[in-house]
C-alpha cells in the first residue's frame, strides 16, 4: 500500500532515569506502539523516536547516594530501559537520551530565540536553601507540615491528605528531605518564560481538536486561575545544561525533556542526511503526536507548545492522554508486589500477553485500566489461545497429512469469508481512532464464527470417510484463511505471533492481502504458536515483585575491615536449607565465550536463558578451557537470582557452576545435556 497521508512524528513521554520502568509506564509504550504499527501498514511514514530523560536533582541526588557519578547512573539506567522496551516490541526508530549534544544544542537554541523575542524575563526570588547540602532545593525536597490541614512529613508543593497545593515556603515545620537540616530563605536570580504572551494562542490551540474533549476542558480551569510566568532555570548545582551566558544556572530539567523529542529526532535524520528544523517547521507537514499520562498535561499542553510557537516552530498536531494502571482494583503497591517491573514480568510472560490484555482495555479515552491478574490469565487463554490459535491447530494437520501441506484450490463459503473482510473498514478506524477493545471485540466475534463453522464442519470426521477428501481439504483452506485474517487483524496487537503466523502459512500478513485468499498454495507444518499461562506463573511474579523491592530498599554495603588472616581457617558458616533453596540454577546454552585480555583467569561468556533473555557472566576457568570458542553451543549452570557483580571488565550477570579439582580440572555441561535454555536444575 503506498500512502499519500501525511508524515507522521510520534514519541511517548520520556521515563525518568532514576528508576526502572514498571508495567504502569509500558501502557504507554504499547499504546503508541500498536498505533504506530497500524500506520506503518498503511503505507504511512512515521518517525517513532523517544528517550531517556536524564536531568535533574533526582538524578544527581541519587548518583551520590550510590556513590556514582550522574553519568555512570544514566548509562546503566538507558541500557535498562532500552532492553525492557526492546523486550515489549516496540519499535522506537530511535531511542536516545537528554543528555546529549542534539539536546544541549537544540535547548540552546530555542532559549536563544526565546530570548531574542522578548519572551525570557528574569528576577530575583527568595527560595529555600539547605545550609547543610549548600543547595537551593526543589519543592519535592522540601516536607514539613501542611498549612491547610495540619497533616504532618508533606510535600513542599502539595499535600498528600487533603489536596491542597501551596509554596513550599508556607509549609509549618520545614525540613530538607535531602539532609533534614532546617531550610532558609535565600535570594536568587532566575529565568522565567513568559506563558501569559501565549495566552490567546493557548486557547485557540487547546481548542482545534488537538486534545481530547476532556482534556480541552480541564485547561480551561488553569485559564481562569490565570497563566503564570513559568520559571525554566535552577541554580548549582544541578545536573544539567548550563544556560548560555551564565556560571551557575542551569535548565529546568522540564525544559529540555520535551526538547528531547527533538534531540531524538535530530540525532535519527542526521544519520540520514535530513533537516530537523525543516520537519518542525510551519511550512512541513509533518504532523506531530504525542501520547503522554494524565499528570503531564499541563507542562504538554501549555508549556510546551507555547515555546514551540514562541520560536516559530509548528504545534503538536494531537496529544494523546491516558490514565494510570491498576492492579487489581487498587493503585500499584510495593508492599502487594503488584508494582510490577518490566523486566520482572518478562522473566515470566510473554510480552505479548500483556500487549493483547491492554489493548483489550484500551480506548480514546482518559479512563484508568485495571490489570485483573485473574482476568489476565483468564483472557489471554481464552482470546490467544482457544479461539485464535486453536483455530489453526484443529485443522493444519490435515493439510500436512493428507494434501503433502497443499492448500485447496478454492474458498468452501465465500459468505463467510466475506463476513470477516467486511469489517475491514472498522476496524481500521478501530485503530486509527486508539479503540483498541472496540476491534479486539470485533476480531473475537469473528473468532466465535471460525470455531463454529469448524466446529459444524467436524473435519476430524471428514477425514476418516476417503470419500470425502477434497471436502476435507476445501474446509482446512477455508478454516486457515479465516485464521489469516483475524491474524493480520492482530497484528499491529500481536507482532511476533503474526511473524510465526506467517512463516507457518509462507506469505505476506499485510493490510492489503485481508481481501486476497490464500489457495493452491504450500503451508510448512504447524507448530505450536503461543503458549497458555496460568495463575501460578502470576504469584510467582508477585513475589518476585517483593523481592525486586526489598533489594531496592537495602541499604548499600559498608566496607568490612578485613579481620587478619588466620593460621588455620575456620569452618564455613552453615546456612539451613531453607536459605540454599533460595538459589536458583538454570541452564544456559552458550552463545559465545572468548579470554578477556587483560586477565589471567577470566572467560567472557554470552549466554542465552531463553525466552529471548541473554546474559553476560564472567567466570575464572580459563586454565581450563584455552580455546574458549570451543564452549559455543554447550550448556552451563548459571546461579540465575545471583545480584550483577560490577567488575573491572564490565558487569557479570550470575555464576557459572563448574566441576572438578581445579586448572585444567574443571567441567561444564556438553552440548547433548538434554537441557533447554531456561530450564531449572533445581
Amino acid at each position: 500500500m503506498t500512502s499519500t497521508a501525511k508524515p507522521l512524528f510520534v514519541t511517548c513521554a520520556l521515563p525518568y532515569a532514576n528508576g526502572s520502568i514498571h508495567l504502569g509506564h509500558i501502557l504507554e509504550h504499547i499504546q503508541a506502539d500498536i498505533y504506530v504499527r497500524f500506520q506503518r501498514m498503511l503505507g504511512r511514514k512515521v518517525y517513532f523516536v523517544c528517550a531517556d530523560d536524564q536531568h535533574g536533582s533526582p538524578i544527581m541526588l541519587k548518583a551520590q547516594k550510590l556513590g556514582k557519578t550522574p553519568e555512570e547512573m544514566i548509562a546503566e539506567v538507558e541500557k535498562e530501559h532500552r532492553a525492557d522496551f526492546a523486550g515489549f516490541n516496540i519499535t522506537y526508530d530511535n531511542y536516545y537520551r537528554t543528555n546529549s549534544p542534539e539536546n544541549q544544542e537544540i535547548c540552546t537554541c530555542m532559549f536563544n530565540k526565546l530570548k531574542e523575542k522578548g519572551y525570557i524575563k528574569s528576577r530575583t526570588i527568595s527560595q529555600l536553601f539547605d545550609p547543610e547540602k549548600n543547595m537551593f532545593l526543589p519543592d519535592r525536597f522540601v516536607k514539613g507540615t501542611c498549612p491547610k490541614c495540619g497533616a504532618a512529613d508533606q510535600y513542599g508543593d502539595n499535600c498528600e491528605v487533603c489536596g491542597a497545593t501551596y509554596s513550599p515556603t508556607e509549609l509549618k515545620d520545614a525540613y530538607s528531605a535531602i539532609s533534614g537540616a532546617k531550610p532558609v530563605l535565600k535570594d536568587s536570580e532566575h529565568f522565567f518564560f513568559d506563558l501569559p504572551q501565549f495566552e490567546e494562542f493557548l486557547k485557540s490551540w487547546t481548542k482545534s481538536g488537538a486534545l481530547q474533549a476532556e482534556m480541552s476542558n480541564k485547561l480551561q480551569e488553569w485559564f481562569e486561575q490565570g497563566l503564570q510566568q513559568w520559571d525554566i532555570s535552577r541554580d548549582a548545582p544541578y545536573f544539567g545544561f548550563k544556560i548560555p551566558g551564565t556560571d551557575d544556572k542551569y535548565f529546568y530539567v522540564w525544559l529540555d525533556a520535551p526538547v528531547g523529542y527533538l534531540a531524538s529526532l535530530k540525532n535519527l535524520l542526521d544519520r540520514q542526511g535530513l533537516d530537523v528544523y525543516d520537519v518542525i517547521s510551519k511550512n512541513n507537514d509533518t504532523e506531530i503526536v504525542h501520547f503522554i499520562g494524565k499528570d503531564i498535561l499541563y507542562f504538554h499542553s501549555l508549556f510546551w507548545p507555547a515555546t514551540l510557537e514562541g520560536c516559530g516552530y509548528k504545534s503538536p498536531s494531537k496529544i494523546f492522554v491516558h490514565g494510570y494502571v491498576t492492579v487489581n482494583g487498587a493503585k500499584m503497591s510495593k508492599s502487594k508486589g503488584t508494582f510490577i517491573k518490566a523486566s520482572t514480568y518478562l522473566k515470566h510472560f510473554n510480552a505479548e500477553c500483556l500487549r493483547y490484555y491492554y489493548a483489550s482495555k484500551m480506548n480514546g479515552k482518559i479512563d484508568d485500566l485495571d490489570f485483573n491478574l485473574e482476568d489476565f490469565v483468564a483472557k489471554v487463554n481464552s482470546d490467544i489461545v482457544n479461539k485464535i490459535v486453536n483455530l489453526a491447530s484443529r485443522t493444519a494437520g490435515f493439510i500436512t497429512k493428507k494434501f503433502g501441506g497443499r492448500l485447496g484450490d478454492s474458498i468452501a463459503d465465500s459468505e463467510l469469508l466475506s463476513k470477516f473482510t467486511a469489517v475491514k473498514e472498522t476496524i481500521t478506524n478501530d485503530y486509527l481512532n486508539r479503540e483498541y477493545s472496540h476491534a479486539i471485540r470485533e476480531i473475537m466475534s469473528l473468532a466465535d464464527l471460525a470455531n463454529k463453522y469448524v466446529d459444524d464442519k467436524a473435519p476430524w470426521v471428514i477425514a476418516k470417510d476417503e470419500s470425502r477428501q477434497q471436502e476435507l481439504q476445501d474446509v482446512c483452506t477455508m478454516s486457515l484463511n479465516l485464521y489469516r485474517i483475524l491474524i493480520t487483524y492482530l497484528s499491529p496487537i500481536l507482532p511476533e505471533l503474526t511473524a510465526k503466523s506467517a512463516d507457518f502459512l509462507a506469505t505476506d500478513l499485510s493490510w492489503d492481502s485481508i481481501d486476497t485468499p490464500l489457495t493452491g498454495s504450500e503451508i510448512k507444518p504447524f507448530k505450536a504458536l503461543f503458549n497458555r499461562i496460568d495463575s501460578k506463573t502470576v504469584a510467582q511474579m508477585i513475589e518476585d515483585s517483593k523481592e525486586d523491592i526489598k533489594a531496592e530498599q537495602a541499604p548499600a554495603p559498608k566496607a568490612e575491615k578485613k579481620p587478619a588472616k588466620k593460621d588455620v581457617d575456620e569452618a564455613p558458616a552453615e546456612i539451613t536449607i531453607d536459605e540454599f533453596a533460595k538459589v536458583d540454577m538454570r541452564a544456559a546454552k552458550v552463545l559465545a565465550c572468548e579470554a578477556v585480555p587483560e586477565s589471567k583467569k577470566l572467560l567472557r561468556f554470552e549466554l542465552d536463558l531463553g525466552n529471548g533473555e541473554k546474559r553476560q557472566i564472567f567466570s575464572g576457568i580459563k586454565s581450563a578451557y584455552q580455546n574458549p570458542e570451543e564452549l559455543v553451543g554447550r550448556f552451563v549452570i548459571v546461579v540465575y537470582n545471583l545480584a550483577p557483580r560490577k567488575m573491572k571488565f564490565g558487569v557479570s550477570e550470575g555464576m557459572i557452576l563448574s566441576a572438578g579439582s581445579g586448572d585444567s580440572d574443571i567441567f561444564l555441561l556438553s552440548a547433548d545435556s538434554g537441557v533447554k535454555p531456561g530450564d531449572r536444575v533445581m
